[in-house]
């Protein structure tokens, strides 16, 4: 590393630059005269020609005297710098040199070009190698040829697919996404409940592959399964199906181009699958929640790996759920349902509102069985044409949802144990009763999906969100 001289002046440019170009003349000057002089060059280095000239292809000069644009003149005393300027600027040159009439011929005037040190992804490699990262998670050093991939395989940091290595520098990236300090604590991780800082959080996002606008949708998705009343803890050690199920409202959703159309539960898109993956590796590799050991979930499901989507918005009459759950309109905010499936609901005959809600209500009814009532909760998910049925008949959010609930309750009679020769059911009490499938609450729609079917989808809910005191939905406003 060439230090700068304590008195001088120092410049730094690149070739590529048409301004260094330009002021070749001008630093040709500078180092005829009794002054110091050091030029370090950004990309070629043995530009400018014909003068001793320090390679600075690495950028750790460049890092350190925080250089956003080239050419940029420095002036030192004793050390210190007194003053700078950058691109070219004759009177600034003249004044900060105390030299007259430089650069004879040129124009008085003509901004410089960005610095190789401040190009899309190189700060933070910079900041890696010779900065304070300021990281406070343990680093894990690999042999010179290791695998990356094969290595978080070998100790267990993966799903079963490959992550994205963590690197110091995709730390960084990803923190600045948020303006959160990376070791402000979160919360506390099932089922260790280890302490989850939001640089901890960054890492597996890392992992995930998010990008890092995606990390203020993580650190929201993060806190709102970390509350209380959605008990993850008890959700990841179900022998049940379930996982967290995670809706997305919000302009946030398009300026980060989550997708609520076609395939919206399916695979393609970055930022649906990775939010909800990096939740998912966050339990895994800070709370220790791995399959077969506390996990102990008797199947699984696919949305274990990642459930995420964007309600679909589009129609401004329809009540976004986030809004229907107490955010105000506009806001941006993520819902966790405690949830799995998809069940098909594939209804291509109805044409009024009452006999597809009569349809879609039958549907419902197999919820975990269908002779288990009042046992758990339900997501449907809307499509655009059932939507487009309701809507046509001036069916609200509230509409549609009383009618799903009152045609999806059914005689006790029907449900006990027993009945139609099936051992499985309800007790013998409600034998008298008409039982409602879902409680108010109970039962959450989301519109989401392409105009390519009248096909809607049921995610089926983990039935401790029968015990309604204690398990529910959350609901979370995405801060910054």
């Amino acid at each position: 590393m060439n230090a700068p001289p304590a008195d001088g002046f120092v410049v730094f440019a690149k070739e590529e630059c048409h301004t260094c170009q330009l002021v070749t003349p001008v630093l040709r000057a500078l180092s005829r005269s009794d002054q110091k002089l050091a030029i370090y060059t950004q990309d070629d280095p043995a530009f400018p020609a014909g003068l001793a000239v320090i390679d600075d292809t690495a950028l750790e000069q460049s890092f350190h005297h925080d250089i956003e644009t080239v050419p940029t003149l420095i002036r030192f005393s004793a050390g210190c710098e007194v003053a700078r300027t950058v691109g070219w600027d004759r009177a600034e040159w003249e004044r900060i040199t105390g030299l007259q009439g430089l650069g004879e011929g040129l124009p008085g005037f003509q901004p410089g070009c960005g610095s190789r040190s401040r190009e899309p992804g190189v700060h933070e490699h910079l900041v890696a190698r010779f900065g304070n990262p300021g990281l406070g998670a343990r680093k894990v050093t690999l042999g010179e040829f290791d695998d990356e991939a094969e290595a978080c395989f070998d100790r267990g940091w993966t799903d079963g697919l490959p992550v994205v290595a963590p690197t110091d520098a995709r730390i960084l990236r990803m923190l600045a996404g948020t303006s959160r300090k990376p070791d402000e604590v979160v919360g506390l991780i099932p089922p260790n409940l280890a302490p989850c800082t939001v640089e901890k959080v960054a890492i597996n996002a890392v992992m995930a592959g998010c990008k890092p606008e995606y990390m203020p949708v993580v650190l929201a998705v993060v806190e709102a399964a970390l509350d209380p009343v959605f008990t993850m803890h008890g959700l990841l050690c179900t022998t049940c199906f379930s996982g967290p199920v995670i809706v997305v409202n919000g302009p946030i959703t398009r300026a980060i181009g989550m997708n609520w159309g076609i395939n919206a539960l399916g695979q393609g898109n970055r930022a649906n699958l990775t939010i909800g993956r990096a939740l998912q590796l966050i339990i895994r590799n800070v709370g220790g929640g791995r399959p077969g050991e506390i996990d102990r979930s008797t199947i699984g499901s696919p949305g274990k790996i990642s459930c995420c989507f964007a309600e679909d918005e589009t129609d401004p009459a329809w009540q976004p759920l986030s809004v229907a759950r107490g955010i105000a309109p506009g806001r941006n905010a993520v819902t966790l349902f405690q949830g799995y499936g998809l069940q098909a609901c594939m209804d291509q005959r109805s044409r009024t509102a009452e006999e597809l809600s009569r349809s879609l209500a039958l549907s419902l009814s197999a919820v975990m069985h269908p002779k288990l009532y009042s046992a758990t909760a339900a997501m449907l998910v809307l499509s655009p044409e059932h939507y487009a049925i309701f809507r046509a008949a001036g069916w609200d959010r509230a509409r549609i949802e009383d009618s799903l609930l009152a045609n999806s309750t059914r005689p006790g009679k029907d449900l006990v144990a027993g009945a139609q020769g099936i051992a499985e059911g309800m007790p013998a009490k409600f034998a008298d009763m008409m039982v409602p499938k879902f409680w108010r609450g109970g039962l959450l729609v989301v519109r989401a999906g392409g105009p390519a079917g009248l096909f809607s989808g049921i995610l089926a809910g983990w039935p401790g969100t029968g015990i309604r005191d204690q398990t529910q939905p959350v609901t979370r406003e995405i801060k910054p």
